[in-house]
Formats: structure tokens, C-alpha cells, sequence
């Protein structure tokens, strides 16, 4: 069985992964949308996940910006 470990509070808004806080997580919604934004392992690239509420429908992206993997994922979702 893997061993899972837990994210821990990051400022304001994220979470850190304990002993690594170049890991790092990130929640965000509205009302259409849910966007779960993961670092990379070290810490330089981004992975979105765009979730639409209603429907479930998904979409990935990854970049080496947040801001650019989240557009991304959301232009990807609802065709924007």
C-alpha cells in the first residue's frame, strides 16, 4: 500500500506539502467553475485541473506559469 502524506496551510490561499513547500496546492471556484491548481514536484511548473460544477466535464493543462495553465484549462473546459 503507498504511504500518502498531507499538505499543510501555505499562506493565505494554499497548501504546502509537509517537509516540501515547493509542493504546493491550490483550491479556487465560482460559480461555474472549480479549478485545482498542483506545483510540480520541485516546484517550477504548474498542472490545472478546470472542473465545470454542473456537468463534471474537465479539463487538464499544464505550464510552466499558474496563471497560464489555469487559463489554459478553462479556455480548454468552456471553449473561451
Amino acid at each position: 500500500m503507498p504511504r500518502w502524506n498531507s499538505f499543510t496551510t501555505h499562506g493565505d490561499r494554499g497548501l504546502a506539502e509537509a517537509g516540501n513547500p515547493q509542493h504546493r496546492a491550490r483550491v479556487e471556484y465560482s460559480e461555474k467553475a472549480i479549478l485545482v491548481h498542483l506545483s510540480d514536484e520541485d516546484g517550477p511548473g504548474w498542472t490545472c485541473l478546470a472542473v465545470d460544477r454542473e456537468t463534471r466535464r474537465y479539463a487538464v493543462s499544464q505550464a510552466r506559469r499558474q496563471l497560464d495553465a489555469a487559463s489554459d484549462a478553462y479556455e480548454r473546459l468552456y471553449g473561451a
